[in-house]
């Protein structure tokens, strides 16, 4: 019988949504294992004044499990 357990975190990213939850997960995996997979829970955008895109924002839900 295996179980798994999920933690929340936000990672950002100036280039982009994968790469954000990349960066996030290589972040995870230093100090979490066994990781299963990650679900997007939520995608948010900071703005410059102009309404361009600056840095791209997500909440991860990453799933491990536990030995």
């Amino acid at each position: 019988m295996a179980v798994a357990k999920v933690i929340e975190l936000n990672s950002s990213s100036k280039n982009g949504i994968e790469d954000a939850v990349k960066t996030g997960l290589a972040k995870c995996a230093e100090s979490v294992k066994n990781i299963q997979g990650a679900w997007i829970n939520d995608i948010k955008v900071v703005t410059d004044a102009s309404g361009n895109v600056t840095e791209w924002r997500v909440n991860l839900k990453v799933t491990f499990v536990v030995v």
